[in-house]
């Protein structure tokens, strides 16, 4: 788990686009999340401030005979000071990590 989330990061999710967005409700915790689906965005609600969420469909991953669904994810926080942002990121990543760990 990070200790520290930069203001901006983008990220590679191994799920296809229904799976992120049946995740979005629960990985935003308490926060109000609005999600625009045919834009491919989100806003979540966080104090004062709030996380933009944008995201494009890459192509699968191939290993061998397995192929790994991913998205392109951008994180954009604005008016989030630094211990909401790592709190909020923790509980996001808790619920949306697959595997070991």
């Amino acid at each position: 788990m990070q200790t520290h989330y930069d203001e901006h990061f983008d990220r590679e999710m191994g799920c296809t686009e229904a799976e992120w967005l049946g995740w979005l409700p629960q990985a935003a915790g308490s926060h109000a999340v609005q999600v625009d689906a045919a834009k491919r965005r989100a806003q979540v609600e966080i104090g004062p401030g709030g996380c933009h969420l944008s995201w494009s469909v890459l192509p699968d991953r191939q290993i061998a005979l397995m192929r790994i669904p991913r998205l392109a994810v951008l994180f954009r926080f604005e008016g989030v000071d630094p211990v909401h942002r790592t709190r909020f990121m923790r509980h996001f990543d808790l619920h949306t990590q697959r595997g070991g760990g």
